[in-house]
């Protein structure tokens, strides 16, 4: 079983990497500090939820290619 996203983590995630193309990489810890310059995310919880899910999206699409 994998984790479950709200849709407001997804949607935002989505919107930050087709804005932002080719600044978030597959570093966890990068990313967070990304997100929390390049959002208004008010929590640290949820700045982590999204840093997460966009890594995971970077690392999706590497794979592709």
């Amino acid at each position: 079983m994998g984790n479950i996203r709200t849709s407001f983590v997804k949607r935002t995630s989505k919107e930050l990497i087709e804005i932002h193309q080719g600044v978030f990489t597959t570093d966890f810890d990068e990313n967070k500090k990304l997100v929390a310059e390049k959002s208004t995310v008010s929590t640290k919880h949820l700045r982590n939820k999204i840093a997460g899910y966009v890594t995971r999206l970077v690392k999706q699409q590497q794979a592709e290619m």
